[in-house]
């Protein structure tokens, strides 16, 4: 993704769920080669979902018990750089666990 799409995704205007569905479309072509529709319908719509909403940050605070953070649902006593890799680590663990799970059961 580019900064633009990185930057918009998760913004709720008209430009932000274009960047989220242009992203979203981008990450999924290179499975349409390999696997079946279906499979890729999964892919596309979970990885809009996971990052339109940005569940992984619910899913941190969910499991540190906070309802709000301005540190990714970490600590604030976690260092920025720690809790912003430790929230890019969770979110691409999302995606491969729901690609995975699409490729092996819906193909």
């Amino acid at each position: 993704q580019n900064d633009w799409m990185a930057a918009r995704k998760t913004e709720f205007s008209r430009e932000g769920w274009l960047a989220c569905t242009i992203h979203s479309i981008l990450y999924t072509l290179p499975f349409y080669f390999f696997f079946s529709p279906k499979t890729c319908a999964i892919i596309l719509v979970t990885h809009f979902l996971i990052d339109k909403f940005q569940l992984a940050l619910y899913w941190i605070r969910l499991i540190n018990w906070r309802k709000q953070s301005t540190n990714y649902g970490f600590s604030e006593k976690k260092p920025e750089w720690v809790a912003m890799w430790l929230f890019v680590i969770i979110d691409n663990s999302f995606h491969l666990i729901i690609n995975y799970a699409a490729i092996t059961n819906f193909n």
